[in-house]
């Protein structure tokens, strides 16, 4: 068991990812209301900002800004004073990934569009690194990197499901969000 919670505290963005999708499931699965494609996209959506974006980068946030060393170490970098201005914007996109879980699809985009050029940006660097310091580090490669990249293709796909269903509804229903 204890090798489990490691697994899942190691590979924090992925664990945080299924976390959203099992609770968006037993969300829709619980509830009482019509499950229209509206709702089930935005429940999907909602859970995704709270977990991948608030919950995921409020985690790096304490790594980055309380046990820097632990996370450079993870990384395979030196310690930095910096990691303390990554962890700050990482509470900054932790805010709005959970403002946004309750709000529209345009505050949904800003929530998906600012994490998503940080985490291509740091997929790139982790590859870099990777070829030209040879660096396998736990938190440079594997699930790191797969959710680096993964995480904001799911967010984009999310907003623009969510986008079509909100679209088949009528100008006047629209015009309530």
């Amino acid at each position: 068991m204890a090798s489990l919670i490691r697994l899942a505290f190691d590979n924090f963005p992925l664990t945080l990812l299924l976390l959203g999708v099992l609770l968006a499931m037993a969300s829709l699965g619980l509830t009482r209301r019509e499950r229209t494609p509206e709702r089930i996209a935005s429940t999907f959506l909602r859970w995704f900002l709270l977990c991948s974006v608030g919950l995921s980068f409020f985690v790096n946030f304490v790594f980055h800004s309380f046990y820097g060393d632990l996370a450079a170490r993870l990384i395979g970098w030196a310690p930095s004073p910096f990691q303390y201005e990554v962890g700050t914007a990482s509470l900054g996109f932790a805010l709005v990934g959970v403002f946004a879980a309750f709000g529209g699809l345009g505050l949904g985009l800003a929530a998906v569009l600012g994490p998503a050029a940080f985490l291509w940006g740091a997929a790139i660097g982790h590859g870099a690194q990777l070829q030209q310091a040879h660096d396998y580090a736990q938190g440079n490669v594997g699930a790191m990197l797969g959710t680096d990249i993964l995480v904001p293709l799911v967010g984009f796909a999310l907003l623009a499901w969510q986008a079509k269903a909100q679209s088949r509804r009528s100008v006047f229903a629209r015009s309530r969000l």
